[in-house]
């Protein structure tokens, strides 16, 4: 019995190390490589992608994904309880479900782990979220976030979105343009910003026009003095 709590220990302090350098790397290094991406090369979808430091991404896109993914990005540290605990309450009633995860959750798990739920991909989220957050400042949380989230069908990150789209890069998204993006966002496998209707229309109109209020309010004051 005491060998295996010896291993198991030994196990814990080699994730802990692995984990931590392996932020740290990502804390200067592009993210080369992701699981999601392997499952879209395993599939057959093929993967396009281009990795775009913040300063040449438009403001206007990590705005749009601040309106439409976590408004509270900039003052909270990794965890959005309240918007948790709203989620939890509207999936109870019923209707479309909600997720309550923050864009650090969400960069955590699109860069370290794979898509899926489970209790233990969650734990492993909520640890690359701390570390992240510890780490990392927040413009480079939003960067690794706007290049590994998946903008379409084996498409990722803002400017690979953007190219695919509207055909120009992301540093020249107008605020419509970075609305209809950040609208796919949740859901990029079913939904394209190409002349979208529906509910992605709407949405992504109604980020558009907050683009202008997270701006306003200074909700992406941690990107943009």
């Amino acid at each position: 019995m005491f060998r295996f709590f010896r291993i198991l220990f030994k196990a814990v302090i080699g994730f802990v190390l692995i984990s931590v350098l392996w932020v740290l790397i990502y804390r200067f290094v592009p993210v080369p490589f992701t699981a999601t991406m392997a499952g879209d090369l395993f599939a057959g979808r093929g993967v396009t992608k281009d990795w775009t430091s913040l300063d040449r991404i438009d403001p206007d896109m990590a705005r749009a994904a601040i309106a439409g993914e976590d408004s509270r990005f900039c003052t909270h540290d990794g965890f959005d309880f309240r918007a948790i605990a709203g989620a939890a309450a509207s999936n109870m009633k019923g209707g479309r479900i909600r997720g309550g995860s923050t864009i650090s959750q969400q960069t955590a798990k699109n860069a370290f782990l794979w898509q899926g739920g489970g209790y233990f991909r969650k734990a492993l989220e909520a640890w690359f979220t701390v570390l992240i957050e510890l780490i990392w400042d927040k413009r480079r949380i939003m960067e690794v976030y706007l290049n590994v989230a998946e903008t379409g069908i084996g498409t990722y990150g803002a400017e690979a979105g953007a190219q695919r789209y509207f055909g120009h890069s992301a540093k020249q998204l107008s605020p419509t343009e970075a609305g209809r993006i950040a609208a796919v966002l949740p859901l990029p496998k079913k939904r394209e910003a190409v002349s979208p209707s529906g509910f992605t229309r709407r949405h992504g109109n109604r980020l558009a026009r907050q683009v202008a209020v997270v701006r306003r309010e200074g909700l992406d004051r941690c990107l943009y003095d």
